[in-house]
């Protein structure tokens, strides 16, 4: 029997590396982000970011720069394993970069939050109905989306949940622990946080 001041959280970060290593199983801890009202000028401005439809540009000045970062980050963060495919694995990664970038988040903390939300699966769903890579609600595609709004779609997916991250951070005036919080709907307790964290710093 577990004593019950052992956390099953922190059983299940301590097996990771094993179950992950085992068939190929994943460990995900997904959540919910929470239904909240926006005022309009919020709701406006997060509609405009997932609305805009600009170019995906490269943040690297060099090429060569912007390869070894795909290399990197796909071995780190083991990727391979879950996009065996060496170009679909990098045009994720460069959006993902990208989409980051855009918002205003260190891409490696979004690879991290990827990593604990969804293992880097793309179809994935959790109890909750939350979707996709990052999993996102779908009740943000009507709040500041468009009926049309695919949350399987890698970019569409990408996009909502920096955009959504992006919105937390601000509303906790820059407080990662909160906003992460925020985004898994754990909002106060630590084990969601330190886990993207630790995904986040370790690699």
């Amino acid at each position: 029997m577990i004593p019950r001041h052992i956390n099953k959280f922190f059983i299940a970060s301590l097996l990771a590396p094993f179950l992950i290593g085992w068939q190929g199983i994943s460990v995900v801890h997904a959540g919910a982000q929470m239904y909240q009202p926006l005022s309009a000028s919020v709701r406006s401005a997060l509609r405009h970011s997932v609305s805009d439809q600009g170019t995906i540009k490269s943040a690297f000045t060099l090429q060569v720069q912007e390869a070894q970062w795909v290399q990197g980050m796909s071995q780190r963060f083991g990727i391979e394993k879950r996009i065996p495919d060496a170009n679909m694995r990098e045009d994720f990664l460069k959006m993902v970069h990208y989409e980051a970038t855009r918002a205003g988040l260190d891409p490696r903390l979004v690879l991290g939050l990827i990593k604990v939300e969804s293992g880097f699966k793309k179809y994935a769903v959790s109890r909750a109905g939350a979707r996709g890579f990052m999993q996102v609600m779908p009740f943000w595609v009507g709040l500041i989306g468009t009926p049309t709004d695919n949350l399987f779609h890698p970019n569409i997916n990408v996009r909502y949940g920096c955009t959504i991250l992006r919105h937390y951070l601000d509303m906790e005036k820059g407080d990662l622990y909160r906003a992460l919080g925020r985004y898994n709907g754990s909002l106060g307790k630590p084990e969601y946080p330190n886990l993207v964290n630790a995904a986040w710093q370790k690699n």
